[in-house]
């Protein structure tokens, strides 16, 4: 089992939740995040005032999946979430040694 963590644009939520549902998973966690990478945040003016916002608004997904999903569901996140502008965000895949379902006690892939 994998545990994938994609860092987007907030926009672009909705499309990579669709894309990951057609190739069939079931379930995503999503937060809201703040942060900022090679483009180090912008400046903007407020009643006539500049300054700058270092920390930009953020989506981070989180996925637990089996292994034979992992592929399909990077590449379906990379293409539902490019721009092509800088920003648009990293995956980070993770290996996850074991998962449990509360409520049944399930463990393993029974368990995503």
């Amino acid at each position: 089992m994998k545990k994938i963590e994609a860092i987007i644009k907030p926009f672009k939520l909705d499309e990579v939740k669709e894309a990951l549902q057609e190739i069939g998973l079931q379930g995503i966690t999503v937060i809201e995040a703040k942060g900022f990478g090679r483009q180090k945040g912008h400046t903007e003016l407020y009643r006539g005032a500049e300054y700058v916002v270092d920390f930009l608004p953020k989506v981070k997904i989180e996925i637990v999946l089996n292994d034979d999903l992992v592929d399909r569901a990077i590449e379906a996140i990379r293409k539902a979430a490019a721009t092509g502008r800088i920003g648009d965000g990293k995956i980070f895949v993770s290996p996850v040694e074991e998962v449990i379902r509360i409520r049944t006690g399930e463990t393993g892939p029974d368990a995503i």
